[in-house]
């Protein structure tokens, strides 16, 4: 009886020791079963025996100043994140699927409100010290308190940590239906506790932080070029899911004031690889391109099934002058993305109808039955095309002649209260409709001049302005713009991340993603049912109802994607035969021998 008194007591004392019991497995799938089993040796998409050695050179427009990636202040180099590693991984070829990378293995129950990581006894800081336990937690919460803002969204619904061993860590879940809760916390970039002592996490830094992962910093000149180091006895070097990666000896990376600097430096042979963004660049800047020419370089476009996201011109709803959705849609329908396409893109692109374009998530025809059940209780917070009409963005005939959308745009803005005076647009005071499109680069400016002039029909003055990286950050951080040219990428797992970019909370975080200020209860609410669904077409149906809302409250000004990565290289390197659906995996090559 003593026994028993006494056993009940231990239990009492520490409900963690005695958590349910379940079974520690190597990797975990949003729903269903991740495509990789127990043992697999390496992911299909690389060649695991791939040479190791060598260099390849990219580029990055802009300069840098600081080294520390997870913080709002300052701006990061490219290939910032190369030093640290998360406990588990994704694979490139499935929805959303994670396995162990510090972590060994991982311990989830039925119903994920919970999830213990067993960490490797092999992992390593570079300074040689192990990953522990006390690492996991000071990363978790000195993210949380310190970090970009962005973290605090992500991990919200996490409701402590644990330390339960040397190298065993329990995360515990709000109350809540998120499946996803255990791989969002699965990316957690693990940070060396004994490093950051004495440290202060919050500021810019130009010391190279601790790191665990396949690289570290080498040597750098602030603002111009950095170049990293593959760590010779990286501990995770011969893990599956790092198997045939991490090939090159040396990553260097060069900064460029502009993209067309760049393009001539690449032509030049000042770097090695080039991701080409530009329609215009693809279809005739490489025609004079020697290496072309001789057979030096090479040219290629990779299709993938990633979801394209959203990019478009976005409206700072915190400006009272794009408070009325009417003057919203009013001003989309002078931009002429078939003109725009026609003549500056040389027809590549697909006009972008979501805010998941290129994926099943998209939002297409009217609202199906699963689609309907979550936006029925929602019907009196919603636009009410959501439920009758489909989704398309104004279209013209490409000619230049977009008389017909300015009629209507027109028509829309003496609803909402303006009318012309004089030429100008002005309200009921006689104000002006007077703001100014922010941009990062004068490649922008082409595309936007002649929006601006399609506005300037309707009497809207609109200004546009370039400015440098450093400004347009610290602008856009602080929601000092009226309006941008921004892009939210998606996964095709939509979750957590979707709080950070239309979340009410997120509004008025420094640095954050909701760029556009949106503050809507319905969006909230669809949000919280996105996190929440239970399985695949539940997410898809509810995806496509976030989606239909978002569109038809006019929050952006659409623009284009293309479902291809358009890739330029000096040919020294080989690539593996298979491309993920992800698209290429750059760090799945290597320099030929």
């Amino acid at each position: 009886m003593r026994a028993l008194v006494l056993a009940l007591c231990l239990f009492l004392a520490a409900p963690a020791a005695f958590a349910e019991t379940v079974a520690p497995v190597h990797g975990l799938a949003m729903h269903g079963a991740p495509k990789y089993g127990p043992g697999f040796r390496h992911f299909d998409y690389v060649n695991p025996d791939a040479p190791k050695g060598g260099e390849i050179r990219l580029a990055e427009i802009g300069g840098w100043d600081t080294l520390n990636p997870f913080v709002v202040k300052g701006d990061p180099p490219a290939g910032a994140d190369l030093p640290f590693e998360t406990l588990m991984i994704n694979s490139a070829d499935e929805a959303f699927s994670e396995y162990g990378l510090i972590a060994e293995t991982v311990e989830v129950p039925a119903d994920r409100s919970w999830v213990i990581f067993n960490l490797r006894p092999k992992a390593r800081w570079h300074d040689g010290k192990p990953i522990t336990a006390d690492d996991v937690v000071f990363s978790f919460e000195i993210l949380k308190s310190k970090g970009h803002p962005r973290y605090r969204f992500y991990y919200a619904a996490v409701d402590k940590v644990e330390k339960l061993g040397e190298r065993r860590v329990r995360f515990s879940f709000k109350p809540g239906d998120n499946r996803e809760l255990p791989l969002i916390v699965g990316q957690l970039p693990i940070l060396p506790k004994h490093y950051w002592q004495g440290r202060d996490f919050a500021v810019t830094t130009l010391e190279p932080p601790l790191g665990s992962g396949p690289y570290k910093v080498a040597s750098f000149d602030t603002q111009r070029t950095i170049t990293y180091e593959r760590v010779k006895d990286y501990w995770g070097a011969d893990l599956a899911v790092r198997r045939g990666e991490h090939n090159f000896d040396r990553i260097r990376y060069d900064s460029y004031r502009d993209t067309t600097v760049a393009l001539e430096a690449f032509k030049g042979g000042e770097y090695d690889w080039r991701a080409e963004n530009e329609a215009k660049k693809w279809a005739t800047a490489y025609e004079d391109w020697g290496g072309l020419k001789d057979g030096r370089g090479r040219k290629g476009a990779f299709a993938n099934q990633r979801p394209a996201g959203m990019q478009g011109y976005v409206f700072n709803l915190r400006r009272p002058l794009f408070a009325d959705p009417r003057v919203r849609r009013a001003l989309g329908l002078a931009f002429d993305f078939e003109w725009t396409n026609k003549t500056l893109f040389y027809g590549q692109y697909k006009r972008t109808a979501s805010f998941f374009a290129n994926s099943e998530l998209a939002a297409t025809g009217l609202p199906s039955a699963l689609e309907l059940k979550a936006l029925e209780p929602l019907r009196d917070k919603v636009p009410p095309e959501v439920f009758t009409t489909e989704f398309k963005p104004p279209a013209t005939e490409g000619d230049g002649n977009i008389r017909p959308n300015l009629r209507a745009a027109m028509k829309l803005l003496e609803e909402a209260g303006w009318r012309v005076v004089d030429g100008k647009l002005v309200d009921v005071s006689g104000k002006p409709f007077v703001f100014e499109i922010l941009l990062v680069q004068p490649a922008w400016e082409r595309i936007t001049l002649p929006f601006a002039r399609n506005l300037a029909r309707l009497g809207i003055e609109a200004g546009v302005r370039t400015v440098d990286t450093a400004q347009y950050k610290n602008r856009l951080d602080h929601f000092d713009f009226d309006m941008v040219v921004h892009v939210w990428g998606q996964s095709q797992s939509p979750g957590n991340e979707q709080l950070g970019y239309w979340g009410a909370e997120s509004a008025d975080e420094a640095g954050g993603q909701n760029v556009a200020g949106i503050k809507n209860p319905a969006v909230d609410a669809l949000i919280e049912q996105v996190i929440s669904a239970p399985d695949r077409e539940t997410l898809v149906a509810r995806t496509r109802a976030l989606d239909r809302v978002l569109l038809w409250n006019y929050y952006v000004i659409p623009q284009w994607h293309v479902g291809l990565d358009r890739l330029v290289w000096w040919d020294k390197f080989d690539m593996p035969a298979v491309t993920p659906s992800s698209g290429v995996q750059l760090m799945t090559w290597w320099v030929r021998k």
